[in-house]
């Protein structure tokens, strides 16, 4: 960044700082699963920061601008209670006004993620004093007795000292924020349990051989038709009851164990939520970390909010508008699918960092509606990470009021070397979106270790009209009755190789068939208008065969077919 753009930046962190005087506007989810600030919809182009980038007043500022430079409008990042109450009932707001300051002079929204009494299901960023005060505040322990670096969350001193801090952070946020910077809450991080399925504490015995509450079991009863699988399976076991011990409802394993764990950490965090949307009216949510690999409760997070255990979760927490999925491992459509559910809406609050968060993004906004995405540690992405996730999220900030209404058809795609073609069914005609090295003429194709992730989204505007964007996807508009596949042509349309083959480009036969009636490069306007940028055709749509965007490429295409008999 060049000396007089820092010397604006830091202009307008003075301007912002000095007329931050209290909250007007209001944030929310929508009937369409999309946070509203304002009445305007808005896709979160997020990237969280690591844990320690926001403790640094210069690592906050260098990072938020880093961010903005590359499209991003939503920064997620800790606020601490170590950072905010180092010592009892004496806060420190500088952090939180730091990041205020500078998002406000970068343009871009927070989410604050509160480290409170849990991170990754450790007590690590609870003050000092909580920590060395091991009598007011309690530890988890294992069946053992062990005692663990987990604040008990069947403690009232633990609730109410977090409890505090929380409404504290929130009571500055409104006063300080003026402008809706913040724009939702992570309530604590990565909630379970860990070493066993649930916290052994005298505390935590004594909750349990109270039984499974009747609100939980009201809930259930209430929801049955939507219940998770396993959840219903194990309830139906032992005939549906509605009042009884943990075992008696649910039976004698882990699982009763972690129910038991997920319905008192919900209870937990209901406290927060609740007390927190009277302070702060913003969007509260939750972020999980995944029971992958085949680990069983107390190997992972055990009672976090986990797809499996979501039932117990909206139950407990009703002030949580919804769980998300911390995507590390492989299987990211998977993972996505199991929190994208009429009951819950689908943000990704962390994913790896990796060439294929745009393609990424494009797809859970395409396939699944999605609120967003934010790639974890972001700053630490190089030049092509950032040149990547630019393009995508440029073109899904370009795309936000086409998305935003209802389509005739929206569907996302996510390629790969093992994952290289997707069909879609519209009607008449048979739609094929297809990796580009599906075709053969770059020479990067040979290679399918060079196959890097590709994706799309396509939206049909009206009849026989489409829009596609994305990166590295070809695709191919067929009637549904014309059997076959392609043909083996070359990048100039014949035939690739001769072979003394006469049946033509296509095998089978169709009564009509569909064609290229125009294909335009586009730019999507404000008010989700089109404007052309180029015309495409010749080579470029393969003499009338296929659209195309190459694997180095961001582009929006606007897509016109026609039947020929």
């Amino acid at each position: 960044m060049s000396k007089t753009s820092r010397t604006l930046i830091t202009a307008l962190l003075l301007l912002v700082a000095a007329t931050a005087t209290g909250r007007a506007t209001r944030v929310g989810i929508n009937p369409g699963g999309w946070i509203d600030v304002d009445g305007s919809p808005m896709l979160i182009l997020g990237g969280e920061l690591g844990n320690s980038a926001g403790s640094c007043r210069a690592d906050i500022e260098a990072n938020l601008i880093l961010l903005a430079e590359n499209g991003l409008n939503t920064v997620l990042l800790p606020v601490t209670w170590e950072l905010l109450e180092p010592e009892e009932g004496k806060f420190d707001y500088s952090q939180i006004n730091s990041v205020i300051d500078t998002a406000k002079a970068t343009g871009l929204k927070v989410v604050v993620l509160w480290f409170g009494a849990w991170k990754n299901s450790m007590s690590c960023y609870a003050p000092e004093w909580v920590k060395r005060d091991q009598n007011r505040f309690p530890r988890a322990r294992t069946e053992n007795g062990r005692p663990l670096e987990i604040l008990s969350a069947f403690s009232g001193n633990v609730l109410d000292a977090d409890l505090k801090a929380f409404k504290q952070l929130l009571n500055h946020i409104k006063e300080y924020d003026k402008d809706s910077t913040v724009v939702m809450i992570q309530v604590e991080n990565e909630i379970g349990m860990l070493e066993n399925a649930s916290d052994h504490s005298l505390q935590a015995q004594q909750a349990f051989n109270q039984g499974v509450p009747a609100e939980l079991t009201a809930f259930l009863a209430a929801n049955k038709d939507t219940l998770h699988p396993l959840l219903l399976e194990k309830w139906s076991r032992h005939g549906y009851k509605e009042k009884g011990s943990w075992t008696e409802v649910f039976g004698d394993d882990l699982f009763s164990d972690e129910y038991f764990t997920a319905w008192n950490y919900g209870r937990y965090v209901e406290n927060l939520a609740r007390e927190g949307k009277k302070i702060l009216p913003v969007v509260y949510y939750l972020n999980a970390a995944l029971n992958s690999r085949d680990r069983k409760p107390g190997e992972y997070p055990s009672g976090g909010p986990l797809a499996h255990l979501k039932d117990i979760w909206h139950a407990a927490a009703p002030s949580i508008d919804f769980l998300s999925p911390d995507i590390y491992d492989t299987g990211f459509e998977g993972w996505t699918a199991s929190y994208a559910l009429p009951d819950n809406v689908l943000f990704i609050p962390e994913v790896r960092r990796d060439p294929a968060n745009g393609p990424q993004a494009l797809y859970v906004v395409g396939h699944h509606n999605a609120l967003g995405l934010s790639p974890f540690a972001i700053e630490n992405g190089d030049t092509d990470y950032f040149n990547n996730l630019r393009g995508a999220y440029s073109i899904l900030k370009e795309l936000t009021p086409v998305i935003a209404r209802k389509q005739l058809l929206k569907e996302g795609v996510l390629l790969s070397a093992e994952k290289p073609e997707q069909t879609l069914s519209d009607g008449e005609a048979r739609i094929t979106l297809s990796h580009f090295f599906t075709l053969p003429w770059d020479p990067r194709a040979a290679d399918k270790a060079n196959w890097k992730e590709t994706g799309a989204i396509l939206f049909k505007l009206a009849d026989e009209e489409y829009l596609l964007a994305g990166t590295g996807i070809v695709a191919r508009f067929e009637n549904e009755s014309e059997a076959g596949t392609a043909a083996n042509l070359g990048e100039d349309g014949f035939a690739a190789q001769g072979n003394g083959d006469t049946t033509g480009a296509r095998s089978g036969s169709a009564t009509a068939r569909i064609g290229l009636a125009k294909v335009e490069e586009v730019a999507v306007n404000p008010d989700g208008t089109l404007s052309t940028i180029r015309t495409l055709n010749g080579d470029e749509t393969h003499q009338g065969r296929h659209v195309r965007i190459g694997v180095d490429d961001y582009k929006i295409l606007h897509i016109k077919t026609y039947k020929y008999e």
